[in-house]
C-alpha cells in the first residue's frame, strides 16, 4: 500500500512537471530514442519523443517527453501542438534529423520557422549513398568543409564542386548531396558564436545516452505508463541540472 501510495504522489509530480507552462525558446531541439514496452500484450518498440530548448538566458530546458507508438506524423503532431498550447514560442530555429512524420508534423505546427537538418546525422546518412567503402574517409573530409566553411557562400560554393567532383563516380551520392546537405547549412543564419551547439542534436543525443544508462537495466518495460515515469524522472533531474548549471549560449552578443 505505501509502494502504490508513493507511486501516486510521484506520478503526481511528474505530470505536473511534463504540463508545466513554457515560455520563450529561442532555439528547440527535437529527437526521439526508442524502449521495449508491452503494450496490449505484444511488445512493441515505442517512440520517446523529446523536445529541449535553449531560452533568451542562455539556458537549456527539457520541454516535453512523450511514449508513442511511432514516430508518424499524427504522434509527433500531437506532440508538437502539446507544447505550444503549454506556452512555448519564439522560437526562430528547429534542430532536428530528418524523418517524413517529424518533417510533416514540424512543417504544420511551426509553419514558417526555418529548421536545421544535424550535420551529424547527415554525414552518417552520406554512407548510404558511397558505392566503395574506400571513399569514404574522402567522402567525409568533404562534407566537413562544407560545414566548416567560414559563411554559407563558401559553404555552397563548396559544396557545388564536390558536386561535380562526385557526378561521375558516385552519381547517386551527388545528388542526395544537391538536395540534403543545404539542409544542414541553416546554421549560416544565425549568430556565428552559437553554431558550434545549434548545427547538431547532439545535445539530445547526450540525453538520450543518460536515459539508455538508466533504463537498460528495466529491459522491457510491463506498460507505457512504467516507461513514461522513469523516463520523465530521468529527463526531471536533467532539466533541474541544466537550470542550475553554467549558461549553455550566450545572447548578449548577438
Amino acid at each position: 500500500m505505501q509502494v502504490s501510495r508513493a507511486s501516486e504522489k510521484l506520478d503526481e509530480v511528474l505530470e505536473a512537471w511534463r504540463n508545466r507552462p513554457l515560455g520563450e525558446m529561442v532555439y528547440l531541439y527535437l529527437d526521439a530514442r526508442y524502449e521495449k514496452v508491452r503494450i496490449d500484450g505484444q511488445l512493441r518498440d515505442a517512440a520517446i519523443l523529446i523536445a529541449s530548448g535553449v531560452g533568451r538566458d542562455g539556458k537549456r530546458r527539457i520541454l516535453g517527453v512523450s511514449v508513442s507508438l511511432s514516430e508518424a506524423e499524427q504522434h509527433w503532431r500531437l506532440f508538437l501542438e502539446g507544447l505550444v498550447e503549454r506556452g512555448l514560442h519564439g522560437v526562430q530555429l528547429i534542430i532536428s534529423d530528418d524523418h517524413y512524420g517529424l518533417r510533416k508534423a514540424r512543417q504544420a505546427v511551426f509553419t514558417g520557422i526555418p529548421w536545421q537538418r544535424c550535420q551529424f546525422h547527415l554525414q552518417q546518412n552520406a554512407s548510404q549513398y558511397i558505392p566503395r567503402k574506400k571513399m569514404q574517409a574522402e567522402v567525409a573530409a568533404d562534407i566537413r568543409a562544407v560545414f566548416n566553411a567560414p559563411n554559407r557562400a563558401h559553404a555552397e560554393q563548396y559544396l557545388k564542386q564536390i558536386i561535380s567532383k562526385y557526378a561521375e563516380v558516385a552519381s547517386d551520392l551527388a545528388d542526395w548531396m544537391e538536395v540534403a546537405i543545404p539542409e544542414g547549412l541553416t546554421v549560416f543564419d544565425f549568430p556565428e558564436a552559437h553554431r558550434r551547439r545549434i548545427r547538431t542534436s547532439n545535445m539530445l543525443e547526450r540525453v538520450n545516452q543518460e536515459i539508455k544508462r538508466r533504463t537498460r537495466v528495466v529491459r522491457i518495460f510491463p506498460n507505457p505508463s512504467s516507461c513514461l515515469r522513469l523516463v520523465s524522472a530521468i529527463l526531471m533531474e536533467i532539466d533541474e541540472d541544466w537550470e542550475t548549471g553554467r549558461i549553455y549560449l550566450n545572447f548578449g552578443s548577438d
